[in-house]
């Protein structure tokens, strides 16, 4: 089940957001990326301000993704599922729902790592495409996508 993540989520959402983020820092050397880095105020700031979409099974949140309004464009952020549970579609349905939810968006953005093969996969199969590519480290190049949603698919 997928709904609006509340205040009190943040601490788990935290939890979750770390667990998944481990594996980045390990693909890329780097503990410091931002998703580990990130404190509790600042995940509840960002529940409280912007969309916040929370996968829920069995009790336990499974997954979630943020999304913040900049004009037309919807910046999406942190889609994390829990590390028992990817590949079972959650971040597909996360990404969906979120769409769905920021309705008036003329396009999605979002950023990750060039060595995120899943991540990329995912992000490429419901349509977004790369737009550009920013080198940040010797070991980390951002990729920049783009998903602009063809709103007749959505009416069918």
């Amino acid at each position: 089940m997928i709904e609006a993540a509340v205040a009190a989520d943040a601490g788990e959402i935290l939890t979750l957001q770390r667990a998944a983020y481990l594996s980045e820092a390990q693909l890329y050397g780097d503990p410091y990326i931002p998703a580990l880095v990130e404190s509790l105020e600042q995940v509840r700031k960002v529940v409280e301000s912007a969309v916040v979409l929370k996968a829920v099974d069995a009790g336990r949140i499974v997954g979630s993704v943020r999304g913040r309004s900049s004009g037309a464009t919807c910046l999406v952020s942190r889609l994390v599922v829990a590390p028992d549970r990817q590949g079972q579609g959650i971040g597909t349905a996360l990404l969906r729902a979120l769409h769905e939810r920021v309705a008036e968006a003329t396009a999605f953005d979002l950023s990750t790592g060039h060595l995120s093969d899943g991540h990329l996969r995912l992000c490429r199969r419901l349509g977004y495409r790369e737009t550009s590519r920013e080198r940040m480290d010797d070991h980390l190049t951002i990729v920049h996508m783009r998903m602009s949603p063809d709103r007749s698919q959505h009416a069918q």
